[in-house]
């Protein structure tokens, strides 16, 4: 499972301020391009069940959504399962085992796609032994067939280069349109950083898109507290991620910054609000490819196991330009 921290206390002045559902700093003149968040909902006992159910990814067609489980069936402590829908107006069906292509007798978690859907880089705690980097890390797979779920070829390490021998979590795939550059955002408690978790970036160093770079630090992201399992927009300019920092509902909240564009360095996070989080732990947020779809894990009281997924919407208002 990922690392657990200790509860902190929410800040009670700025809770007043993010009740009102602002989404994050602007400029007068300067519309929101969304609206705000919806008030979160249990997505329900089908995708649900009465254990762990956290880590959620959902496809670019919005047809496919992947999260960890323990519950039975698997593989191992914690498997990658997936639930598919016919249709955006269609309800999830049964989740299914990715099977034991990607699951072993360790633990698998979080996911990323990348934008063309042919490559999946997911979190296992795999050891050395069986080609593992130290504690968790990032392991990349491949399939010819982007709708085919099932058709994962065997993963392979990312390196040591960008893992390391402290643990790694939460990728995310983000390609910058303007240059063709393809990043993977992900988080680490390796030394050098700020706090218990923090931001790192990737860039992609090869033309088949499965070998990255030294990462670097995301300063603007990063603080003395933890600051994990971040989510890009498909243009990159918002992200949301875990933080356990000050000025929140619970431990950890949901937060999201904005930028003007992709040169431009992250806004001052803001927490997503009362809507969206609990006193409880809210954690690794997924969008949909529009931005107006947001599911996370919460293990707030009202749910049916130990994390449930939950999800609220947002409608779009304006074009970014």
């Amino acid at each position: 499972m990922q690392k657990r921290f200790s509860v902190g206390l929410a800040a009670a002045g700025l809770a007043a301020v993010l009740a009102l559902g602002l989404a994050a700093p602007r400029a007068a003149d300067d519309p929101p391009q969304f609206s705000p968040w919806s008030q979160a909902v249990n997505l329900g006992p089908v995708v649900n069940s009465t254990s762990y159910d956290a880590c959620p990814t959902i496809a670019k067609s919005g047809l496919s959504l992947y999260f960890r489980s323990n519950r039975l069936g698997g593989y191992g402590a914690m498997d990658i399962w997936v639930a598919q829908r016919d249709s955006l107006e269609d309800p999830w069906e049964a989740p299914v085992n990715l099977g034991p292509t990607i699951n072993g007798p360790y633990g698998e978690y979080c996911t990323s796609f990348s934008p063309d859907g042919h490559w999946m880089v997911f979190v296992s705690d795999r050891p050395v032994s069986e080609g593992g980097c130290g504690s968790q890390d990032l392991w990349i797979t491949h399939r010819h067939n982007k709708r085919d779920d099932f058709g994962w070829e065997p993963p392979t390490n990312l390196g040591c280069v960008v893992n390391s021998a402290a643990q790694e979590n939460g990728p995310a795939f983000f390609e910058d349109e303007a240059t063709g550059q393809l990043l993977l955002y992900f988080s680490s408690n390796r030394p050098g950083g700020l706090g218990g978790l923090d931001i790192y970036v990737s860039s992609a160093i090869s033309d088949e898109k499965d070998a990255f770079g030294p990462p670097s630090l995301v300063m603007e992201l990063s603080t003395a507290y933890t600051d994990y399992q971040p989510v890009l927009r498909r243009d990159g300019l918002e992200v949301i991620f875990a933080s356990s920092r000050p000025g929140g509902f619970g431990y950890p909240d949901l937060w999201a910054s904005t930028r003007e564009s992709t040169t431009h360095p992250w806004s001052t996070p803001v927490n997503l609000g009362p809507l969206v989080n609990s006193a409880a732990y809210d954690f690794h947020p997924t969008l949909s490819f529009g931005g107006t779809m947001l599911i996370f894990p919460s293990e707030r009281s009202g749910g049916m196991g130990g994390a449930d997924l939950y999800v609220c919407t947002r409608s779009k208002l304006r074009d970014q330009h």
